[in-house]
């Protein structure tokens, strides 16, 4: 229905020669190129805490065209039917109707799937769209700790969780690695990263894109997911997702922790959600083969942002 459309003035963009060594290696370049060039489809997902699909389908589809997106039932592409692109500037959305959300960012909370009367970590939750849509799986049951290390994210944070009725959201303000003194059932960590899934909507992400950069944010990511294996209660789920395409930030991260404590892997599959192969040896490295459960998603795969996602347990 939503047709792909090129971002104007994007011909003479160059990729760094190394990034198109690496991304040749581990996808179909010109696809990915071309995906990556291209606008990247606006979604929403309807917020059931405040009123039923069906209603605010009935609401906006008058001006607004609606497709679901495959892997999410609250969730819809959008396109204003007379051009319009300001759809967070609607009174449904002002009202906390739906949340103006990447149809990517919705598979973490859904893999996770958090249930009524848990404990849930959200330990990198700002601006809190992972955090409202975990609430609303909850339906406002149980204790969802909404945490992030910068004061001036925890703002958006608040407004965002308030303005979807999220009220069972406690949220706090703490480097990740140094949480401690409590176990949760679930815990999502969507660790900070590199981006390299959103050059559609950022395209400085290509001028800024260095090797050394990921691995400065890999050695942080390495001590995030070892501090949230520690806090997972037994039997507990614990899903560690990017916004990234790196192996360095994804599998690599996985299979550090499997190779320093005893957490296992989990498939991680969704209804409807296309994805490629996870990687499982990169730059001469090898990962443990545990990390093909993992969903490594390319932006051609789902006309979405890339993304990349890990189901863990702890037995």
């Amino acid at each position: 229905m939503f047709a792909l459309k090129p971002i104007p003035n994007t011909e003479t963009i160059e990729f760094k020669p190394k990034f198109v060594e690496r991304y040749s290696a581990l996808t179909n370049w010109e696809e990915y190129k071309k995906y990556s060039l291209c606008f990247l489809r606006k979604s929403i997902r309807i917020n059931t805490l405040k009123k039923p699909i069906s209603e605010v389908v009935k609401r906006i589809e008058k001006d607004w065209v609606l497709d679901q997106v495959p892997w999410c039932k609250e969730g819809f592409f959008i396109e204003h039917k007379h051009g319009r692109l300001d759809v967070g500037n609607t009174v449904e959305h002002t009202l906390g109707y739906y949340y103006v959300q990447e149809a990517a960012s919705m598979i973490p909370p859904l893999i996770l799937d958090p249930k009524p009367g848990e404990r849930v970590l959200d330990m990198a939750a700002a601006p809190g769209s992972k955090a409202s849509q975990m609430a609303q799986l909850m339906n406002n049951e149980g204790i969802l700790i909404a945490n992030d290390v910068a004061g001036i994210r925890l703002a958006s944070l608040g407004i965002n969780l308030q303005r979807c009725g999220a009220l069972n959201v406690i949220t706090t303000q703490m480097m990740g690695e140094q949480m401690k003194d409590m176990q949760y059932d679930k815990i999502l960590l969507d660790a900070p990263c590199s981006g390299t899934g959103t050059i559609r909507k950022s395209l400085k992400t290509i001028r800024m894109w260095n090797p050394d950069m990921i691995k400065r944010i890999a050695a942080m990511q390495r001590k995030l997911i070892i501090t949230a294996y520690k806090l997972l209660a037994p039997g507990g789920t614990l899903v560690y997702s990017t916004c990234s395409t790196e192996p360095e930030e994804d599998e690599a991260i996985v299979s550090f922790l499997l190779d320093n404590t005893d957490a296992q892997v989990l498939p991680a599959e969704l209804p409807g959600l296309k994805h490629g192969p996870a990687v499982t040896e990169f730059e001469g490295k090898t990962y443990r083969k545990e990390v093909k459960h993992c969903l490594r998603l390319w932006p051609q795969d789902n006309d979405t942002e890339g993304f990349f996602v890990a189901k863990i347990t702890r037995p």
